[in-house]
Parts: structure tokens; C-alpha cells; sequence
């Protein structure tokens, strides 16, 4: 008897469908649909106005693929149960179920935990809400389950998360350089003694793979501008909470509140239990309408930063291959100075402001992808490319002021 299931229609991959069960439940779930309300790639849009898909997106993509890579696997032999599938799968739903407001671009600002870790967190709320269905899918997520090729592919090199972030945000975006074949990416995977390998026939697959992971990176995610409007809106994040923290009224939409008036890293292991539901009430809405509130506040900064973001009147940043020199920041305070004498040296930080951001195209210290010769043989991916790729780490730094008052 075939089971039912749930169509969705997707932009990138067509019909999704999602057998009624768990899966689906888990789908309806309000810490799933939180993610509807958190966009993918945070403030790119105002450099790409097609990037407004949302986490929402990306885990079903990710998710359909998945399928996708299970059933090929099984074709090709590898003896995957029922269970394991759907544990599997509902590893690769919930990965990034822990995401923020705005994605990466809050993670460390109002609350210094790492998503993935707010996802373990999520992700057991939700086991003991369905009665222990999710253990398995936990156990395979933190990497712990004795079939190491379940957890690479959902998180490794070639895992479905990359597979999906990089054709959905290549989609959006419209940058082309960033598409890869993830149909045939796919098609090309195994297992040989308990890990995930590519077959030899995929290798300029992996290789096109790669290198539109690292042409995205430097285009999009790491785009100066994107750079730009998103530690803005981490200074803006910052002030305010500074200034609830030293006694000064904002006023803040849902959740938010919550979170500018608590100090978290004094959270125990009592109270980081009560965490998921807190954190499932925040989204881009709150911050928006926050944004727009601020923009009237009686504090300079804060104000000037929420209308500068609101308004997409960025700053200015210049992006270099060498540290940015004590001079390079005190020619741009000084600047600042002549506007604005009032300023402590401290608040003038939130005016001028300096980072570092590094990728590689490949890291193969870490889980180096296996090439499955066609003699049975299995060799790194390091070794078996025509050419090496880049493995060195690629660092850029930046520094960022007003353009202009």
C-alpha cells in the first residue's frame, strides 16, 4: 500500500513530496515553521534583491535530497534500513533548525552560542515532545552513530547541506558560477568500508563542486557590501544591548527584549533547557520592527545605525589583502571626531570597525573526500585531481566607516 504523502512545490528541484508521519509533524511543528520567518542569506538581498528565500527553503531542499541520496545508495547495495533512512533525513530537516534572526549574522551577537549547538537543543526538545522518534536522528547529527557515512552526508564535503545551499542560493542570487550538478554529484556517491566515497568517474564533478563553493563564498556570502550592511546590523544589535545593559529604556518587538536584557554566558545547564522555547519566539520580523523603532530613539548610534540599515545607506568598507593599520583607523576616527566631539573613544567603535573574514576552496585535513577508483582502490581527493586545488586559507580584511553625514 503506498503511502501518503505531502506536495510541496519547489522553485529549485520541482515537486518535494513528504510521506505523512513524523516528518510531516515535524514539519508542522512551530519550531519548524520559525524558519519560514529567517531568511537564508541574511541582508544580501540588498546586493542581490532575488536572495529573499528563507531556511525554510533550505531545509526541505536539503531534506529532498537527501531522499534523493538514499535511495541511490541503496540501489548501488548499501544496506540502509527504514529506520536509519528517516533518522537520516530527519537529521538533514532540523540542521539548521537552531539558525537565528538574519542567519550567521547574529549568531554571536545576542546570543554567543553556536547554531548547531541551538540545534542539538531543538532537536531534543522536539525528541521528547515525539516520545524518543528523534534519538536516532540526533545520534547521527552529533556524529556519534556507528555508520560514519550517515553523518557525512549530513554534514561533510559533499554533504546534502552544501548541495542544496549552493544550488538554491545560485538560483536566487542569479549567480551562475555558483551552480553545481547536484543531480550527478549524487549519482556518483557510495560507500566503501563504512564511509562515504565518490565513484572515479564523479571527480571533475567534485572538482566544478569546489570551485563554485569558493566562487560563492568571495560573490555572494562574503561579498564586501553583504559584509558591510551585516556588521552594521551586529553593531546596531550590540549598542542596544549595551545600553539595556547599562539601564537605558529601548523599546524591542517579540522576543527580543529577552534576549538584549540577559547575560548569556552565565547560562547553566539548568536554565539552557528553557532556551529552545525563548529562541523560537525571535525572528527577522522582531528585529525589523525593532529597526524601525530605533531609528526614533535619543541615542545618536543607535539611531543612526537602525536608519542607515533600514534605508540601505551602507558603509563604506574597503577590503584588502594585508591588516588593516593602526593609521588606516585612526584617519577614519578622526573623521568621525570632527562630526561628532561628543564621542568617547568607545562609542566611536561602533562608527569605524574593522574584521577579517578567510575560505579555502578545499580543506583536506578535514574529512578529505575519497575518490572509489575503478579497480576498487579508494585514494583522496588531494591525490586523484588532474590539478591541485587551493588549499590554502584565503584571508581578506576590512574596515568599514559612514561614507558620508
Amino acid at each position: 500500500m503506498q503511502k501518503k504523502v505531502k506536495i510541496f512545490n519547489d522553485p529549485v528541484y520541482g515537486f518535494i513530496s513528504v510521506p505523512v508521519g513524523i516528518v510531516l509533524e515535524i514539519i508542522e511543528h512551530p519550531f519548524f515553521q520559525r524558519l519560514r520567518r529567517i531568511s537564508q542569506l541574511g541582508l544580501t538581498s540588498y546586493v542581490y534583491p532575488g536572495a529573499l528565500h528563507t531556511r525554510f527553503h533550505h531545509a526541505l531542499g536539503a531534506y529532498h535530497l537527501m531522499t534523493r541520496a538514499v535511495e541511490v545508495l541503496r540501489n548501488k547495495g548499501v544496506d540502509i534500513s527504514e529506520i536509519e533512512a528517516e533518522a537520516v533525513c530527519i537529521a538533514i530537516l532540523l540542521h539548521d533548525v537552531g539558525h537565528g534572526p538574519f542567519s550567521h549574522a547574529l549568531e554571536h551577537t545576542i546570543i554567543d552560542i553556536h547554531h548547531e549547538e541551538m540545534s542539538i537543543l531543538f532537536m531534543e526538545q522536539l525528541n521528547q515532545h515525539f516520545k524518543g522518534q528523534l534519538q536516532l536522528a540526533i545520534t547521527i547529527f552529533k556524529g556519534t552513530y556507528s555508520r560514519k557515512f550517515l553523518h557525512q552526508l549530513v554534514s561533510g564535503q559533499l554533504d546534502m547541506d552544501r548541495l542544496d545551499y549552493l544550488s538554491r542560493d545560485s538560483f536566487f542570487t542569479g549567480v551562475t558560477e555558483g551552480s553545481v550538478g547536484h543531480n550527478r554529484l549524487i549519482q556518483m556517491l557510495n560507500v566503501f568500508e563504512g564511509e562515504l566515497v565518490v565513484e572515479e568517474k564523479g571527480i571533475y564533478s567534485v572538482e566544478h563542486f569546489l570551485i563554485a563553493r569558493r566562487l560563492m563564498y568571495w560573490q555572494v556570502y562574503l561579498h564586501k557590501t553583504v559584509l558591510s550592511a551585516e556588521q552594521m546590523l551586529i553593531k546596531t544589535l550590540q549598542r542596544a544591548k549595551q545600553l539595556v545593559q547599562e539601564g537605558t529604556r529601548i523599546e524591542s518587538f517579540g522576543n527580543l527584549n529577552y534576549f538584549l536584557n540577559q547575560s548569556f554566558t552565565d547560562i547553566d545547564k539548568k536554565n539552557i533547557k528553557n532556551l529552545p522555547n525563548h529562541f523560537a519566539m525571535l525572528d527577522d520580523i522582531d528585529i525589523i520592527a525593532s529597526l524601525k523603532q530605533w531609528t526614533i530613539h535619543g541615542d545618536l548610534i543607535l539611531s543612526y545605525l537602525a536608519k542607515c540599515i533600514l534605508h540601505r545607506k551602507l558603509f563604506k568598507i574597503r577590503l584588502q589583502n594585508t591588516v588593516i593599520t593602526p593609521s588606516d583607523i585612526a584617519a577614519a576616527e578622526a573623521l568621525i571626531k570632527q562630526q561628532f566631539s561628543q564621542l568617547s573613544e568607545a562609542e566611536i567603535r561602533y562608527w569605524v570597525f574593522t574584521g577579517k573574514e578567510s575560505n579555502r576552496t578545499y580543506n583536506k585535513k578535514k574529512d578529505d573526500i575519497k575518490i572509489l577508483m575503478k579497480n576498487g582502490n579508494v585514494r583522496s581527493f588531494s591525490e586523484s585531481a588532474d590539478y591541485e586545488l587551493q588549499t590554502k586559507i584565503i584571508s581578506r580584511y576590512y574596515i568599514c566607516f559612514p561614507k558620508s553625514f
